[in-house]
């Protein structure tokens, strides 16, 4: 299993980006959840928020008081949050991190008056709606609604959004696929993509829809001329952003020859192959306490193959549904 890198709860990665991380390490978070202060001057938008840890607070609390400049006295600290998608561990920290930012303003004693934070998210999409997530609305007063009264302000794909300081603005990516709501953030002074969990900086990363995500990642690649790094969700930053996203589309890809592979063949039973049969094939030298993960992730793919018309689902269930193959690939 490769290493962890250790990151620095606070690094400075550009005249115009600081890293804060979250406080939450974990198996699936690796170093945790990376939050991003973006602007060369106040105020600043944030991406992301944590998972809610305390001990992110004082962390964010020491970023924008002893890193980022506050140049301007009647601005906030913060005047956006951006939100990449709708996980706990990218927007648990929101009420905590509302109400740092209302303390460190009352502690400035500016006779302006306070500017609560905008919250922005691209919507759910597939009949999801908020409410089936984690996110609750902050308490009111403590963030600026949309003309509408809603807590969340609606980003698209392709919006610009701007970076304070900078002539150059943030571009807004949707890259579904990690899940319906995905984004990453162009930075274009950086050179740099913040890919969220859409790439990560170590590891491979997880999805709800394999041809979707496959989709997003080439979408990245069309326009490699205009980055090098990416700023991940989770993991150091990426040297090579363009190489590490094709090596992505590259296992997928291979992953999938060889379920074609397999599948082109009799299996031993002279039967339909079953995504089991196929899992314990292609995985027959791993352990097999890794093979119920490594189910799902074959089960990705051939639901890909069948929105493909590529493969035919036979019928079962689970990991015993048997498939096609309609056309050697």
């Amino acid at each position: 299993m490769e290493t962890l890198k250790v990151l620095a709860s606070i690094t400075r990665l550009s005249d115009r980006v600081v890293r804060v991380l979250g406080q939450n390490p974990g198996k699936f978070t690796l170093q945790g959840t990376n939050t991003y202060l973006i602007g060369e001057r106040n105020p600043y938008t944030l991406i992301d928020t944590g998972e809610g840890k305390d001990a992110y607070i004082p962390q964010l609390e020491s970023a924008l008081s002893d890193t980022c400049k506050l140049t301007n006295p009647n601005e906030p600290h913060i005047s956006d949050i951006i939100i990449s998608h709708w996980h706990q561990d990218h927007t648990g920290g929101i009420n905590s991190v509302l109400s740092l930012l209302r303390r460190m303003w009352d502690e400035r004693n500016t006779p302006a008056q306070f500017k609560p934070p905008r919250i922005h998210k691209f919507p759910l999409v597939n009949g999801l709606s908020h409410s089936n997530t984690t996110i609750a609305p902050p308490p009111p007063g403590t963030y600026t609604p949309t003309a509408s009264g809603a807590f969340l302000h609606d980003l698209a794909h392709g919006q610009l959004l701007p970076i304070t300081g900078s002539p150059s603005p943030m571009r807004v990516i949707h890259t579904p696929g990690h899940t319906t709501d995905s984004i990453c953030l162009h930075v274009p002074d950086d050179r740099a993509l913040y890919t969220a969990d859409t790439v990560l900086g170590q590891g491979t990363a997880v999805f709800e829809d394999l041809g979707t995500y496959i989709s997003s990642l080439r979408g990245l690649l069309a326009f490699q001329s205009d980055y090098s790094v990416l700023y991940p969700g989770h993991g150091p930053v990426v040297a090579d952003g363009p190489k590490l996203i094709s090596t992505y589309i590259t296992h997928r890809m291979e992953r999938e020859a060889q379920i074609v592979s397999v599948i082109e063949k009799p299996s031993p039973e002279g039967q339909p192959w079953s995504t089991w049969g196929i899992v314990s094939t292609i995985y027959s030298a791993y352990p097999q306490n890794l093979w119920e993960p490594a189910a799902r992730s074959v089960n990705q793919h051939l639901g890909k193959l069948q929105a493909e018309g590529k493969v035919k689902k036979l019928g079962g269930e689970g990991n015993d549904v048997k498939w096609e193959l309609l056309a050697k690939l």
